[in-house]
């Protein structure tokens, strides 16, 4: 698995060195973004010190993770999932799904946009900034927690993609997934706590940003509280078998361009 992915890994590197003018966009939309982000931000603390119990510093840091995690969404979840709804519509999936490896490992991974790495980047540059304020000792123990629901957060998210992605096995035009998705993770910004409960709770078990976001910058800013953490890791176990589930569940509803 490691081998193929590495293998895609560096087809997608220099795929991407083709096009290295995109690497000037991609790091105008993330100065955008974050500059965007950080007016936002101030002009709330203009009129308060804290929201929810969250200082602008504590705040600062979900903005990071954010902005991270979209990087990682971007650059290696998204398009790998937009590409399977486009080749579900046009029968092109068979030549995934004819290769010896298996399948949802082969469509997850055959896509990379490198530049738009960018974000985790400059995500991870807010992270240290929102830190840094904080005036908090170093806690390894934290901070590996902090690494470690990261990456359950990510595990989550492309969870959710590809349950949209694999709604093309019945709904064969999708192309609003990008727009969805989007729209329901720039909530990621703010704290999920200062949601109205219905809200917080879908966007915790039902579009996982809380976990993905919330719960990471909780860790840096010693908010965690580790049974929230074994939580997330539960969550995260339960999801990830019901998407491999689901993702076979919608192949033997895809005909293919060869039926």
């Amino acid at each position: 698995m490691l081998r193929l992915a590495a293998v895609y890994f560096r087809l997608g590197v220099m795929n991407e060195m083709q096009y290295r003018a995109n690497f000037f966009i991609a790091a105008f939309q993330s100065l955008l973004a974050v500059g965007v982000g950080l007016a936002v931000l101030a002009l709330v603390y203009s009129h308060t010190t804290t929201l929810n119990g969250w200082t602008e510093s504590e705040l600062l840091v979900i903005v990071g993770v954010q902005i991270l995690l979209g990087g990682v969404v971007h650059a290696g979840i998204q398009p790998n999932m937009e590409r399977i709804a486009d080749e579900v519509r046009d029968g092109k999936l068979d030549f995934a799904l004819t290769k010896p490896q298996d399948s949802q490992l082969i469509v997850s991974i055959r896509q990379l946009d490198i530049w738009q790495g960018v974000d985790v980047i400059s995500g991870a540059i807010i992270v240290g900034v929102g830190v840094s304020r904080l005036h908090l000792s170093f806690d390894p123990v934290r901070t590996l927690a902090f690494v470690a629901l990261l990456g359950i957060g990510a595990l989550l998210l492309y969870c959710f993609w590809l349950v949209l992605a694999t709604g093309a096995f019945w709904v064969v035009n999708m192309w609003f997934l990008s727009e969805l998705f989007e729209g329901m993770y720039q909530t990621g910004r703010w704290p999920i706590g200062v949601y109205p409960g219905w809200l917080r709770y879908s966007m915790t078990y039902l579009v996982p940003v809380g976990f993905a976001v919330t719960v990471p910058a909780q860790a840096l800013t010693h908010r965690l509280h580790w049974t929230t953490a074994a939580v997330a890791l539960g969550f995260a176990v339960v999801v990830a078998v019901f998407t491999r589930w689901f993702w076979r569940f919608g192949l033997r509803h895809y005909s293919g361009a060869s039926a």
